[in-house]
């Protein structure tokens, strides 16, 4: 299901995140954490609800993987972004699951 989260989040697999950092409720700093212990092909989906990535970020926690082979967090920054990351391995970690 889609779920509007709060200013920090732990996501897990199949969750479809709504996400607001226009300061609609939430603030404007939000942090999604994803799961610690991933298995191969688990996918969370993340939409850009209040249309203010860029003016106020998200930052998505890598919480011990990598993102797209980086051992760093991800930070969302265009306005309106909606997309999914699938976890592949543990040396890719999180990848989009589309081309972006």
């Amino acid at each position: 299901g889609y779920y509007t989260i709060p200013g920090a989040y732990t996501a897990v697999n199949g969750d479809q995140l709504l996400i607001n950092t226009s300061g609609g409720g939430l603030g404007t700093t939000v942090t999604v954490t994803l799961p610690a212990s991933p298995a191969v092909g688990n996918e969370v989906t993340f939409i850009d609800s209040g249309n203010a990535f860029g003016s106020n970020n998200l930052t998505i926690n890598r919480n011990g993987q990598p993102i797209l082979g980086t051992a760093a967090n991800l930070t969302v920054s265009t306005n309106g972004a909606a997309f999914t990351l699938v976890y592949v391995n543990a040396t890719r970690g999180w990848a989009y699951k589309d081309n972006i």
